[in-house]
């Protein structure tokens, strides 16, 4: 068979192929668009219409060129949803997280249900762009009233391809409004925020069929296939590809999340205070992880200097150019800045370019090194090993960084983590792979793994 990942971030997204021969999976991207939320007079918006039309054109080409897929997945970021109408209808916009309207409404919400009872009833950490605040703001501006149904995004892409309504459960996690006991939505949280639960669908685990594509897509297309459910929540498909040699796993992109596989949520007080989350993973298991700023930093200084010097560029200027000079990544400032060098230099001087991707970089191991520890303090655990997956993982300075700032053995890859566990997902889907662990023996057979020790 032939599998399609959709993959879909902050920045750009992706169409890849894949297939399975000789215990192997090859990747082939077709088709690669720009993404990024614009500024308007409603807020911060995603143009939703546009990635939608990429999807379409994507799958397009995948005919043109004969490589038309069986299945298809799509995966995003998580915490972003549409609205739609009695007619199925988008009611626009689609808020960017970034937008500082979810955490204008944190503190009402708090008011009427504390952060420590969500928490303690959800598990997900707080962070002001949180879908229960996001929906929130819609309610109390109204915006709620007109909707009949809420889809997280990738799940409206779906239902934009088949006519299918499905809520995945890793990404419908991701909202803060799902028992961490019962993996089903908690209507007190519901009821607080004033989301009426004739809004949601019942969730579903990944590797369930949506449906077909429907006859408009087919139309534009010219084939048929199944639309699948990978774990919708990009670092969720991530971490599906990770080989997990013993350790947590850094998932590193524009975010980095770090973590590591459980059975059960932490809800305790300790890990509310380190503001860690448990978030969906497959077969209703969690990732007990704590979001870092990650590479959105740099990408935002490489912005500002109009993107003269590409990523590779600035790691070599970082080496070349080493400082003490650190910053807090996960402070707040650095979440949606005006200017992402003046939040830095506000905090550690004003530095030269090579300077300033230095001091990022190594904030960024180090604030790492100190989240692993604060985990084998939670888990009561020592880990000798720490897994990079994704994008992150090309940049051998961070590793180096990461590698003397952690004390750990460091293993890196697969790179294009989200995709690769989009794709096993949808494999474990139709039956080609038996489990998750046959499927991350796949991954070791597949690509190039690397280690960098301390």
């Amino acid at each position: 068979m032939r599998y399609l990942a959709i993959d879909i971030g902050a920045s750009s997204g992706r169409h890849i192929i894949a297939e399975l021969s000789g215990g192997k999976i090859t990747l082939e991207e077709i088709y690669r668009f720009p993404n990024g939320p614009k500024a308007t007079p409603d807020g911060l918006v995603w143009d939703a219409e546009e990635l939608f039309r990429h999807i379409v054109e994507g799958l397009r080409r995948a005919g043109e060129t004969g490589r038309r897929p069986d299945c298809i997945g799509i995966d995003t970021w998580a915490v972003d949803y549409a609205l739609l109408d009695g007619d199925g209808e988008l009611i626009g916009p689609v808020y960017c997280y970034r937008d500082a309207r979810g955490g204008d409404a944190a503190g009402e919400l708090h008011d009427r249900m504390p952060f420590s009872v969500i928490y303690s009833k959800t598990g997900i950490q707080y962070q002001p762009f949180n879908t229960v605040y996001q929906l929130r703001a819609d309610a109390l501006s109204g915006r709620l009233d007109r909707a009949s149904s809420m889809l997280m995004l990738p799940d409206w892409f779906n239902y934009r391809l088949t006519g299918v309504r499905r809520q995945e459960y890793t990404n419908a996690t991701s909202t803060a409004m799902v028992s961490a006991a019962t993996g089903d939505w908690d209507d007190e949280i519901l009821s607080a925020a004033g989301v009426p639960r004739g809004l949601l669908g019942d969730i579903v685990q990944p590797g369930c069929e949506v449906g077909r594509l429907s006859a408009k897509i087919r139309s534009a297309i010219g084939y048929d296939a199944a639309v699948m459910l990978p774990a919708t929540h990009d670092t969720a498909s991530a971490v599906l590809a990770a080989p997990l040699k013993g350790g947590p796993y850094i998932s590193s992109g524009t975010w980095s999340l770090l973590g590591i596989e459980q059975t059960a949520a932490h809800t305790d007080t300790g890990a509310m205070s380190g503001n860690w989350s448990n978030e969906g993973s497959i077969n209703g298991q969690f990732r007990f992880q704590k979001n870092i700023m990650g590479l959105w930093i740099v990408q935002q200084v490489r912005h500002e200097l109009n993107d003269v010097y590409s990523f590779a560029q600035l790691a070599e200027m970082a080496r070349a150019h080493p400082t003490d000079k650190r910053v807090r990544v996960n402070d707040e400032k650095f979440l949606s800045p005006d200017s992402m060098l003046d939040a830095i230099f506000s905090e550690a001087g004003n530095m030269a370019v090579g300077e300033t991707a230095y001091c990022v970089f190594a904030s960024l191991a180090e604030c790492y090194a100190d989240s692993v520890r604060e985990l084998e303090s939670l888990t009561g655990n020592t880990y000798g090993t720490l897994n990079i997956i994704g994008g992150g993982g090309n940049n051998r300075l961070l590793t180096e960084l990461t590698a003397k700032a952690t004390g750990k053995r460091i293993i890196v890859g697969p790179t294009e983590g989200t995709a690769t566990g989009n794709i096993l997902m949808q494999m474990i889907g139709t039956g080609e792979l038996p489990d998750l662990k046959t499927a991350r023996e796949v991954v070791g057979n597949s690509f190039d793994i690397s280690e960098v020790m301390a």
